[in-house]
């Protein structure tokens, strides 16, 4: 695994953790989010290289600040 993918992966975890602290779905996520539920799921799998506009949905559909999906 390369240097990018071990970042899109541990991304994702993160994400993933935090959703799943909500005890919400994929889908709920999404809909918070406006993003599509193939999109969150992609993201924490790791397949997608995000924006920082995505990175900000994600945060906001989280409730917390950016740098919390970038701390373990």
């Amino acid at each position: 695994m390369n240097y990018e993918e071990l970042v899109l992966k541990k991304f994702g975890e993160r994400v993933r953790k935090l959703r799943q602290m909500l005890n919400i779905s994929q889908e709920e996520l999404a809909f918070r989010c406006s993003l599509h539920p193939n999109y969150i799921s992609d993201i924490e799998r790791g397949r997608r290289n995000l924006s920082l506009i995505s990175i900000a949905k994600l945060a906001s559909g989280l409730d917390v600040g950016i740098d919390a999906l970038f701390i373990e």
